[in-house]
């Protein structure tokens, strides 16, 4: 005797059919919306760069907009390059280098938080010598063919110096960016970043080893981020890039420990914005090299509002790990906050305010 099928067995695969079809449909009409958005803001971006209303000079190096995707939020940026048109921006910083592989730090290390998060990533990257042979080819088959910054930590000077000659030799490469939020471990465990004469000693060292401009990327974590800034300057660092992450930390209630496995970790989004403007500021008025402002920038009017606090360029973090196409978005809608304003050009605005 064959199998008997109810009327309702036949009515649910019916429907399940139908929901299966209905959800494919619905896949693909989500996606070809993303795909016309992408469209449309690749097409806004690119019009505003040849309108050459955005362009800025960054130590020596014309760039065709002042958006950067900051270090460890765009990957080695062909990540991105599956996304969007990533050569629409004015360049990236890439992933955080040192001169030997690094796992990062115990899980967990990322904590959400109402205006921002927490990471504690421990500078996770593969070494200079992989970045070289893997990471920088990948990117160069994307077709990016922009200047990208260099940005390297290390925890001695040797190592400093090592790390920014090998990448300095890279023709992708146009700045480095130099990290000094790492413990010296031949000071005491003290992060250069933390004293003068550590940063300067650090800086005046990678500085003669380099053919390319020096960036230097300051921690917020200090008592007078001033006195830091001037030491770098001093040293003959080209240019700076301010804030790093703000130290912070959670509690879980559930289980009365730390979110972050080493306790506290840098703090970043939103809620940084009017410290990281307050600080550039700060240091704009303290120092005639040009800086990056970072920390918090999500949207166009805060890399203007950066900029009028004396920023040359401004590079956007974490939301870019909240949005994939926070920087596209921002580059896209320059010029009507610029028109808002009634600013022809971006390079005036900088340091209007100081």
């Amino acid at each position: 005797m064959g199998e008997v099928t109810s009327c309702s067995d036949n009515v649910l695969a019916a429907c399940s059919d139908e929901s299966i079809s209905a959800r494919k449909d619905a896949e693909t009409e989500n996606r070809d919306d993303f795909r016309s958005r992408v469209a449309h803001l690749e097409d806004c971006a690119r019009a505003a760069n040849a309108s050459g209303r955005l362009g800025v000079d960054l130590c020596g190096l014309e760039i065709e907009n002042p958006v950067i995707p900051a270090s460890g939020t765009f990957g080695y940026g062909y990540e991105f390059a599956d996304i969007f048109d990533i050569s629409v921006l004015g360049s990236f910083s890439f992933k955080g280098t040192t001169a030997q592989p690094r796992f990062g730090n115990d899980q967990h290390r990322i904590a959400e938080c109402s205006a921002g998060m927490i990471n504690s990533v421990g500078l996770q990257n593969p070494g200079v010598r992989d970045v070289v042979a893997h990471e920088l080819p990948a990117l160069a088959e994307t077709g990016y063919a922009k200047a990208v910054m260099a940005n390297v930590s290390g925890f001695s000077i040797d190592e400093y110096v090592q790390v920014s000659q090998v990448l300095d030799a890279e023709p992708q490469v146009g700045w480095i960016e130099l990290n000094v939020s790492c413990p010296n471990v031949h000071g005491g465990g003290l992060t250069f970043g933390q004293d003068p004469h550590a940063a300067a000693q650090v800086v005046r060292a990678v500085k003669a080893a380099l053919r390319k401009p020096l960036i230097v990327k300051l921690s917020p974590n200090v008592t007078d981020i001033v006195a830091i800034a001037r030491a770098c300057a001093d040293a003959g660092a080209d240019g700076l890039a301010l804030i790093n992450t703000v130290l912070a930390e959670r509690i879980d209630l559930r289980t009365r420990r730390p979110v972050i496995a080493r306790r506290d970790g840098g703090f970043s989004g939103p809620a940084v914005f009017p410290i990281a403007v307050r600080m550039v500021d700060s240091v704009c008025r303290a120092v005639d090299i040009p800086v990056v402002g970072i920390g918090g920038v999500s949207r166009a009017r805060d890399v203007v509002e950066m900029m009028m606090a004396g920023a040359t360029a401004v590079q956007v973090g974490s939301a870019n790990l909240v949005n994939p196409l926070a920087s596209l978005a921002i580059v896209a809608q320059l010029p009507a906050v610029m028109d808002e304003y009634g600013i022809e050009r971006l390079a005036d605005v900088i340091g209007v305010a100081l």
